[in-house]
């Protein structure tokens, strides 16, 4: 079964809605009006309940059809991103500095088109709850959903996600047997020296000069005590350090980020770079105060249900158009979360672009609208697989 024809005919009002969303983005927590507009759709849809201010601005929509208690969960994100849009279109950020430069005003529009379709055909058995999330993009707005008590006013068994892909081919979906996205933690590691003169720096304990074999030395975590088969990044992302051309700081900082997919690499990899921390420090002659987070876990499928996942999908692409365990991705994703707390899975849709630098994150993105029935019909297949109607 290809692009469900029900869907195809309101492709127009997906686009419309897309475009709308993406002229008014909102960072983290403050997507007031997308969630407005999230829950008026709702409402016009006719879906069962529509439920708003989960996790601070989160909206869930409930649809119902049969008698069973089985239930499922789709989830999409609606926050954006700030970056100042380049792109030049009609539809370009009205907002200076804001930016959906990452897709989630397609994956917003996605899932409500699933909420139509679903609330108009009700071809299932079951509940499905339709959460729409703040906050994906580094402030956790999946955990402050769960934190605000999702699970237990909306207790869905299993639970699904789907994110835009700018390197896969329009319309392929790329489906992960295991790991999908890597969990993300931060460090800040502030070096105490001593200040001096810079023409007289044995006069001083010099932060700078620790500084940067420390970055050197931390790439030991992954090229000499990590096994070449397994993915580990570590990277130094801010080196701050003095302020004059002839004066050596009392102090240095460095930012930077740890990125795995298994818990015990990333129990290790934090542990050995407080070690390495401390001990480059004291090999200078300063101190290091080290300060580890612990971000996004690792976003892990459920093989089985990622093979469902993809069996889906192939009802829509054909078996062609599945690309199986491509290789992870590096970045994070909060929907991990959710994934500690109930199994499933998480898809990427090709939407091309990267060859012509619309990528995910740049000034130059956009979502690409000839993917959007594909996803809206993978939603409503896969709730109809999952919860079959006599089932």
């Amino acid at each position: 079964m290809p692009v469900l024809n029900r869907i195809n005919e309101f492709h127009d009002e997906l686009v419309a809605w897309r475009r709308d969303l993406h002229a008014h983005p909102e960072l983290a927590y403050e997507e007031r009006r997308t969630a407005a507009f999230v829950a008026g759709k709702l409402r016009a849809f006719g879906v069962d309940e529509v439920h708003e201010g989960i996790g601070g601005t989160g909206v869930v929509g409930v649809v119902r059809a049969g008698g069973s208690g089985r239930s499922i969960a789709l989830r999409a994100d609606m926050d954006a991103l700030p970056i100042s849009e380049e792109t030049g279109l009609p539809w370009a950020s009205k907002t200076p500095g804001r930016m959906h430069a990452c897709g989630h005003d397609g994956h917003t529009t996605m899932l409500l088109g699933a909420a139509r379709y679903l609330a108009e055909t009700r071809r299932f058995d079951g509940t499905v709850y339709l959460i729409f999330q703040p906050a994906e993009e580094g402030l956790a707005g999946a955990k402050a959903m769960l934190e605000d008590g999702l699970l237990d006013r909306f207790p869905f068994e299993r639970v699904f996600g789907l994110h835009n892909w700018p390197w896969t081919e329009p319309g392929r979906f790329g489906v992960h047997g295991g790991a999908v996205m890597a969990a993300s933690d931060e460090f800040r590691i502030r070096i105490e020296g001593r200040g001096c003169h810079a023409a007289m720096p044995h006069l001083g304990r010099d932060p700078i000069l620790a500084g940067s074999a420390l970055v050197q030395a931390l790439q030991s975590l992954v090229a000499r005590e990590t096994d070449p088969l397994e993915a580990l990044v570590v990277s130094v992302t801010c080196f701050n350090a003095g302020d004059a051309y002839n004066v050596i700081p009392r102090t240095a900082e460095l930012v930077g980020t740890v990125r795995c997919f298994r818990p015990d690499l990333r129990e290790r990899a934090e542990e050995r770079l407080r070690v390495v921390a401390r001990n480059v420090a004291a090999a200078f002659g300063v101190e290091a105060d080290i300060a580890y987070r612990r971000g996004y876990p690792a976003t892990v499928n459920d093989p089985e249900l990622a093979a469902v996942c993809a069996e889906v999908a192939a009802e829509i692409v054909g078996e062609e158009g599945i690309l199986r365990d491509p290789p992870p991705s590096m970045g994070a994703e909060d929907f991990a979360f959710m994934l500690e707390q109930r199994p499933g899975a998480y898809l990427w849709l090709g939407q091309g672009g990267a060859e012509e630098g619309r990528l995910l994150h740049s000034p130059f993105y956009d979502f690409n609208d000839e993917v959007l029935p594909h996803g809206v019909s993978y939603w409503a297949r896969l709730v109809e697989r999952l919860l079959p109607a006599g089932g």
